[in-house]
């Protein structure tokens, strides 16, 4: 039995072949809907600076002025810039603020979520002896170091900071972080699902939506989510021309791009 949905029990020795859909030669099946190029990322969302980030603070200065009421966008490359600022001056709230504005773009409640995180007066000192744990030892001890830190910050957005930072500073230790959210989840809990079917696993839907909730990953289930992200890049390089950018992939699933069944 399972110790838990990160445990080390019967299901997470299943987790491998249930986290995506690999075949003999570890390549992840799949059908591309459309072309996702790193030099053309979109932004997740679009961003009407104005009144609602108002009061956010601090703001980056890279950022769109927030006086400005024009709708605007956030591109991965400009908070990106942020946080490579924030290793420059060693000082990390801003990249916080930019990854959440970015992840959260101009929906109603983006800002008061990230203006009750910012109250807590800890916020720069866990977030950086999060980076000096993620340069040290990688993602999943910075998962780990992060997960419950700060209220009101869980993984779809940490991770989100973990991942700009990894792109920031040299030399991370294992798989760089990516993003991991619920909508992310729910492609890997599909894959999951199909591959458990295949292999004839009982109640393989259940046995998904157990590993793949919609939140609340253990650092373990993280691990397990880079592992495959990762290594399927790897074996899509050779095989389908991917471009071996574990990123773009994050990407085409979050997006649509790729999504679950055989390749044509």
């Amino acid at each position: 039995m399972a110790r838990g949905r990160g445990g080390t029990g019967r299901a997470d020795a299943r987790a491998s072949p249930v986290v995506g859909r690999r075949g003999e030669d570890g390549s992840l099946a799949g059908r591309r809907r459309g072309a996702v190029r790193r030099g053309n990322w979109p932004a997740r969302r679009s961003l009407h600076p104005g009144p609602s980030w108002g009061e956010i603070r601090p703001w980056p200065s890279a950022l769109s002025d927030r006086a400005e009421p024009k709708l605007t966008t956030l591109s991965r490359a400009q908070v990106l810039a942020v946080a490579r600022a924030g290793a420059d001056a060693s000082s990390w709230t801003e990249t916080l603020v930019a990854s959440c504005v970015w992840g959260q773009g101009d929906n109603g409640y983006g800002a008061y979520r990230l203006g009750e995180i910012l109250r807590d007066s800890s916020v720069a000192t866990v977030l950086g002896r999060a980076v000096a744990v993620l340069a040290d030892d990688g993602a999943v001890a910075a998962y780990r170091r992060l997960r419950g830190a700060i209220r009101g910050l869980g993984p779809a957005f940490f991770t989100k900071f973990l991942y700009f930072v990894g792109g920031a500073i040299p030399d991370v230790p294992g798989p760089r972080p990516l993003i991991l959210d619920q909508r992310i989840a729910r492609v890997v809990r599909a894959y999951a699902t199909q591959v458990g079917e295949e292999a004839g696993l009982e109640q393989p839907a259940r046995l998904a939506t157990w590993l793949w909730s919609a939140g609340g990953w253990t650092p373990h289930r993280y691990g397990v989510y880079l592992r495959w992200i990762h290594g399927a890049t790897e074996h899509l390089a050779p095989s389908t021309h991917w471009p071996p950018i574990p990123d773009l992939l994050e990407l085409a699933l979050f997006s649509g791009a790729w999504t679950v069944g055989r390749c044509p």
